[in-house]
């Protein structure tokens, strides 16, 4: 039941975190709707308690440039639109604002610095070459399982120098990390999370703890270990910031080359354009991450009484910043669902967050993604789906759990 307070508000007519509108692909009207008749507006009763909306471009940019009023903190609710239970409250980097955030991003940062991708643009280069050479052409075969998740879940071997034959342990607890719906309310889903998270701390216990006996090196472990900032850190903090790299670096480039796929085959022309002219691709890139928005909202909590656009947010509430709608305002992007591989500002996506938030890794996932289009692009193929995929049932990442696809030579 609506209260006198929420009576003044702009009440939502849809919850965005109803996770059958990305199950079924149907966000994208509700969303607009929200844009044009109320950026900002408050939903009071969902599966994750009542919440505000901010569905615009301009205003998402606003609250991840105020982090003083907007907190990230874990101690303050977390960056996800679920309340987390204190045995999994995530107290990592980018569930922390200044300047505990601070002074762990810069032990990560380095691990993504210019030459730091030069090396492994070339080692991105040759495992897609060598992925894309054993597929299977005029064979149905599912793209999330053969290509997004070994592609991604190598290069996080890579940014670990983790065993790649443990690859499946990390796709895993990926899943685990990232996973926000309302079935992880329940006492059984919890127990299966703890003891995943368990294991995996347990096992990269072990790893952090062969770094330690060894000199600094470039992996991010080694950062870690060997570092003022992460290197005693708590179990719980070292869970987190685990979950928090492996999420990272896998799951939103992975649905972003699954979301590639299904853009090309809506839009087919702009392979076209691509074959034409592959100085494009870098730009594709941008689109592609646009128009998927990997990340479908970050949340914040309001640290003071504060008015944004119109509405009057009290201290303590939960306010959702959705990524993927921000990334569909027809203000900033003119024909914002159309995947235009020349947008000329296809760059001013939202989707790494913005401010002193904005992903750490953004350039890697670029550059995994030009070098999936290259490949797309200079083989002469196209990736033909086969049927229907299977959406992620998610409010927070955007994406696939299977996608049947066919390789067509052309």
């Amino acid at each position: 039941m609506a209260s006198v307070m929420d009576e003044a508000r702009a009440i939502t007519p849809v919850d965005v975190s109803d996770i059958a509108l990305y199950v079924e692909d149907r966000w994208r009207e509700p969303f607009a709707r929200l844009r044009a008749e109320m950026p900002v507006s408050w939903c009071p009763e969902s599966p994750y308690g009542g919440y505000w909306s901010v569905a615009t471009h301009a205003l998402v940019q606003a609250v991840e440039l105020d982090p003083a009023t907007f907190s990230s903190s874990w101690k303050n609710g977390n960056i996800v639109i679920a309340d987390p239970p204190p045995e999994s409250n995530l107290p990592n980097f980018i569930a922390a604002d200044p300047p505990v955030h601070t002074a762990q991003r810069k032990v990560i940062a380095p691990a993504f610095n210019p030459s730091q991708m030069a090396e492994r643009e070339k080692t991105v280069k040759r495992r897609t070459r060598e992925l894309f050479d054993a597929l299977p052409v005029g064979e149905t075969f599912d793209w999330v399982e053969s290509v997004s998740v070994p592609l991604t879940i190598g290069m996080l071997c890579i940014l670990f120098d983790f065993p790649w034959e443990e690859r499946h342990d990390l796709k895993r607890w990926s899943d685990y990390g990232g996973n926000v719906s309302p079935e992880t309310a329940s006492e059984e889903y919890r127990a299966q999370w703890m003891a995943e998270m368990g294991a995996m701390l347990a096992r990269f216990d072990r790893e952090l703890e062969a770094r330690k006996a060894l000199p600094p090196s470039d992996d991010l472990l080694s950062r870690m270990v060997h570092s003022e900032a992460m290197g005693s850190l708590n179990p719980m903090e070292r869970l987190a910031n685990i979950a928090l790299l492996i999420v990272g670096g896998n799951d939103t480039t992975r649905n972003s080359m699954s979301g590639l796929v299904e853009a090309l085959h809506r839009f087919p022309g702009e392979l076209d354009r691509l074959r034409a002219d592959p100085a494009l691709i870098p730009n594709a890139a941008q689109e592609i991450i646009r128009w998927q928005s990997p990340v479908t909202h970050m949340r914040r909590t309001c640290m003071a009484d504060t008015e944004l656009g119109g509405q009057t947010i009290r201290r303590g509430e939960k306010v959702i910043l959705w990524y993927i709608s921000a990334n569909r305002d027809e203000s900033v992007f003119p024909q914002a669902d159309i995947f235009d591989v020349g947008r000329d500002n296809a760059r001013r996506h939202v989707a790494f967050g913005h401010g002193i938030h904005r992903c750490v890794g953004a350039r890697l996932a670029e550059i995994q993604l030009c070098t999936l289009i290259e490949e797309i692009v200079a083989r002469g193929i196209r990736i033909e789906p086969q049927g229907a995929p299977e959406r992620l049932a998610s409010p927070f990442l955007h994406g696939f759990v299977h996608m049947p696809v066919r390789i067509v030579a052309e």
